[in-house]
């Protein structure tokens, strides 16, 4: 009996791109659509999440992450956890892999495809809103899909902007938020806030939104004419509509209908949505979600056979 093998960042990292982690979420969305589900435990602060995804062809995964916001505060890493990638014909456990590995590729991944497909291919100007880990991955992976854009960073706590700013020579901080959207082609948003900092005011045409931070029924980056004025699409309908405040919020309002939300990737894929003109802003609302945690994994463990 062979041993499972348990996948770090250590044994891969020097294999996977981000043109190739970007091509296994096109590929993936051309196939089956999935079967997902999601479980949380909670227990006080501490939570427990595991999020399943089924794909025909393409096996099963399911990931689980334990989530202590105490834990800085003694030296440990406030998320944990790991995912189990099952063979699609046996359901045989193929592969372990840390779950920080697969969130990290996944997530900017996700925001990347969107952008390739519904940003103006000649969007010169980034702003990056946040300066945590996805801001990090963004910064880094922007310049592969679109080689000659200049990058901004802005961050609630201008400091943290300029550290990053500074570990890269093709970008600068800023502190006039709307100035910098204003000017900005395409806008990546990572923050964990739940009012509104995107100002539908302050967008042009041509301009892409990418909304990634909020992931509860509470948080939101943009507000209401942000989404009035915009071509709305998403990763998935099924993890974003009903889970995320970014889109239940201004539905449950009425400021938004369910008919705005113009598309996700199987749509994208097959052709039935898209940018339509230079003239249209495109929102993007990157969701996550454990079918694509399975297509990133599954690159992940052709990387790591290859080795």
């Amino acid at each position: 009996m062979s041993q499972i093998p348990y996948i770090s960042a250590k044994d891969v990292e020097g294999t996977l791109s981000w043109h190739s982690m970007v091509d296994a979420l096109w590929e993936g969305h051309k196939g089956q659509r999935p079967e997902i589900a999601d479980q949380i435990l909670q227990r006080g602060q501490d939570i427990l999440l595991s999020r399943a995804a089924w794909i025909g062809g393409l096996g099963a995964a399911v990931k689980t992450v334990s989530v202590f916001p105490d834990n800085p505060a003694k030296g440990q890493p406030s998320v944990q956890g790991a995912m189990l990638l099952f063979d699609d014909q046996s359901g045989a456990v193929e592969a372990v892999i840390d779950s920080a590995l697969v969130t990290k590729w996944k997530t900017v991944a996700d925001s990347l495809l969107g952008a390739r497909l519904l940003a103006r291919p000649e969007s010169r100007r980034l702003l990056v809103m946040g300066a945590g880990e996805v801001a990090r991955g963004l910064v880094q992976a922007y310049p592969f899909i679109f080689p000659h854009i200049e990058i901004e960073i802005w961050n609630r706590s201008p400091e943290k902007a300029e550290v990053l700013a500074a570990s890269h020579s093709n970008m600068r901080a800023v502190r006039d938020l709307e100035e910098s959207v204003r000017r900005a082609d395409i806008i990546s948003c990572a923050t964990m806030t739940k009012t509104p900092l995107i100002k539908g005011d302050w967008l042009h045409e041509g301009q892409h939104l990418d909304l990634i931070g909020a992931f509860t029924p509470e948080m939101r980056e943009a507000d209401d004419k942000a989404l009035q004025r915009s071509r709305i699409f998403v990763d998935s309908r099924a993890t974003t509509i009903e889970h995320i405040g970014e889109l239940t919020l201004p539905l449950a309002s009425g400021a938004i209908s369910r008919a705005d939300i113009l598309g996700d990737f199987y749509d994208l894929a097959d052709g039935t949505a898209g940018r339509n003109s230079d003239d249209d802003i495109t929102l993007f609302k990157n969701g996550g979600g454990a079918h694509l945690d399975l297509m990133i994994g599954r690159m992940i463990l052709q990387a790591y056979r290859a080795e």
